[in-house]
């Protein structure tokens, strides 16, 4: 079985603990490594090259999102999860810009942490739709006051494509869009490969930005609890 292995970078000592305590159980995950600030966890990242990083995004010296921009940019392959709290919209964008590859919020179920950490050492990205539709519901009142573009008509994508597109704007994983869908992973892989190509788009975020912003799915219609 090959092992998963997570560097914990939190500031709150029993924050860590209870993550460890809960990835620890998990036969194909194991904990690297912990830090207390975003400084010594980029450096940890470096020396340990864990396959995941779950991170804080608020810590004392270099906070989640700069610690986020140095290890993906010293081009290590680990892949960072980013924890957030329900507030925090302003701060999961700027960590998402930075190359995370999804986030969660730290109140959330054990089983989600646990898939997250799966879902992401497996190339995909996570996103809480919890936090997904609230960061989602600001970009949706900018374009409604005029301050951003719309994207181009969706004229492009087929119906499979657009039903992805709703999918990917709530949150959803390739697996899980898969089962509402009734297709293979496979299959939707391929329609997410075709709607990043159609409109240039570098990651999920940036396709479910452009489902809000054109108005295929509203904060209200996305039915995120």
């Amino acid at each position: 079985m090959t092992m998963i292995r997570v560097l914990l970078v939190d500031d709150q000592p029993m924050i860590r603990t209870g993550f460890r305590l809960i990835l620890e159980a998990e036969p194909d995950i194991t904990v690297i490594g912990e830090a207390s600030d975003g400084e010594s966890g980029a450096e940890d990242a470096r020396a340990l090259q864990p396959d995941v990083v779950l991170m804080d995004i608020r810590m004392p010296h270099v906070d989640g999102v700069e610690a986020t921009r140095r290890i993906v940019d010293s081009g290590l392959s680990s892949r960072v999860i980013i924890l957030t709290t329900f507030d925090l919209d302003e701060y999961v964008a700027d960590a998402l810009r930075a190359g995370a590859s999804g986030f969660l919020v730290k109140d959330g179920p054990a089983d989600s942490l646990v898939g997250a950490i799966r879902t992401v050492s497996a190339g995909e990205a996570v996103l809480s739709p919890r936090v997904t539709h609230r960061l989602l519901a600001r970009f949706a009142r900018i374009a409604d006051h005029g301050q951003s573009s719309v994207p181009r008509s969706l004229e492009i994508l087929t119906g499979r494509e657009l039903d992805v597109l709703k999918s990917l704007a709530r949150g959803l994983s390739n697996a899980e869009i898969g089962r509402e869908l009734v297709i293979s992973e496979t299959t939707v892989k391929t329609h997410v490969a075709h709607i990043f190509d159609k409109f240039d788009l570098r990651d999920r975020v940036q396709a479910v930005i452009l489902a809000y912003d054109t108005g295929l799915v509203t904060p209200d219609s996305a039915h995120v609890p």
